[in-house]
């Protein structure tokens, strides 16, 4: 008997509304959507998760204090550079990082997950450039 091997020979595009949603609920969703886990034939090793494109990404929910107390950090590689913002500093700079540091923190280290991460398309307002490949909507509950 053969080893069954799931072909990855469709490409779906999800768009998902984050107005609203908290931002941990909507970055677990997305992410297991990527992955592909809501797929009846998921397979870990292959990548043949769906396309998503989330859209109103400044209005997306921080419950209790995360808006002051979610520090992101980074390091500038230089003497004394690194650099902290808080959740709304960067909310008000730029939307699309805070959604996308939650979500690449759900997926796969390594080169699968690297690889995973254009599969994300995160946009601040309500329009996107992909309407072309007939996204379907997700209802995030």
């Amino acid at each position: 008997m053969k080893t069954y091997i799931p072909k990855n020979d469709e490409q779906n595009w999800v768009v998902v509304d984050a107005a609203g949603v908290p931002l941990g609920r909507l970055a677990t969703l997305i992410a297991s959507r990527i992955r592909g886990k809501h797929r009846p034939d998921f397979t870990p090793n292959l990548i043949q998760g769906d396309f998503v494109v989330v859209l109103n990404a400044e209005k997306v929910a921080l419950t209790g204090n995360k808006l002051d107390g979610k520090v992101y950090t980074r390091y500038t590689g230089y003497q004394g550079g690194l650099r902290t913002e808080t959740a709304r500093e960067a909310l008000a700079k730029h939307p699309e990082r805070v959604i996308e540091h939650a979500v690449f923190g759900m997926l796969p280290k390594g080169r699968q997950g690297r690889s995973m991460h254009n599969r994300l398309k995160v946009y601040a307002g309500e329009t996107h450039p992909h309407t072309a490949q007939k996204p379907q909507t997700l209802e995030v509950r």
